[in-house]
């Protein structure tokens, strides 16, 4: 489980809460099922005419990859693109058929699969690009679906706030209800605020960046996987890949050095 988005929605809505109910509110008072109805209600039906049925099916599927972690080895990737250049160029890029079966990245694995069969260094770029872009172009309708749930919400909740005041204004004969009736009509706005900043955008923007993250995964094996094929030494490899790793991974990596080198030394 993503644990920093379960601790920041219950940072956020707990932290609205506990103001509100330090400020003498009762949590009871917020809770308004006709306008709850409004705001998400609507914030479905704009999303399905937008979407369509097909993709608003997805749409459980959105919220449970941002709170799934998905490991993205970098180092991992690195390492083995690194033992195979070192194969190939030991034994020959036929070699590296034996150790397909054990790579557990598919798209690894079709990578060297195609240099392996002989396919043409362009071709293999192409094929290896337009895997990329066509993840990209699936991972964009979910954060899309979701920064247009954060737009749509506000106006729900302003919508179900003007047909509150609608209603306030048309039964005047009772004074003295006035303000609740107008505290209640804008439990409609708060919904939708609080759902559009608590919710829609941060949970689009957890999607984009997990988005972002496993393209560079992709691009790392990309390149690793042409240069592969272009007979780059191990040497030159690494300080391509290297480009793609962030200063966490590259740490990662400069520690493992040191503990080969150290037990190399110890050895001798």
């Amino acid at each position: 489980m993503d644990s920093a988005s379960i601790i920041g929605i219950i940072l956020g809505v707990g932290s609205l809460l506990a103001a509100f109910v330090l400020e003498g509110g009762k949590v009871g008072a917020l809770v308004q099922p006709t306008a709850a109805m409004i705001v998400f209600g609507g914030t479905l039906g704009a999303l399905t005419l937008s979407y369509g049925i097909q993709d608003l099916k997805k749409l459980p599927k959105y919220f449970s990859l941002v709170f799934k972690h998905k490991l993205l080895d970098f180092v991992g990737t690195y390492n083995t693109l690194i033992s195979n250049a070192e194969k190939a160029r030991r034994e020959g890029l036929l070699s590296l058929e034996q150790g397909l079966t054990s790579i557990e990245d598919p798209y690894l694995q079709r990578g060297l699969q195609l240099v392996v069969d002989g396919t043409d260094p362009e071709l293999t770029k192409t094929i290896m690009e337009s895997e990329i872009y066509a993840m990209e172009t699936r991972h964009k309708v979910g954060i899309s679906m979701l920064d247009a749930a954060g737009g749509f919400a506000p106006t729900m909740g302003i919508i179900g706030t003007v047909m509150g005041l609608v209603h306030v204004l048309g039964n005047l004969s009772d004074p003295s209800l006035l303000g609740a009736s107008i505290a209640v009509a804008f439990i409609a706005t708060l919904y939708g605020v609080a759902s559009a900043n608590l919710l829609w955008l941060p949970m689009g923007a957890k999607l984009k960046l997990k988005s972002s993250q496993e393209v560079l995964l992709r691009e790392l094996i990309m390149d690793g996987v042409l240069s592969i094929q272009a007979g780059d030494s191990p040497s030159l490899l690494k300080e391509k890949l290297k480009v793609h790793l962030g200063p966490a991974a590259s740490g990662q990596l400069e520690q493992s050095a040191n503990v080969n080198t150290a037990i190399a030394g110890e050895t001798a």
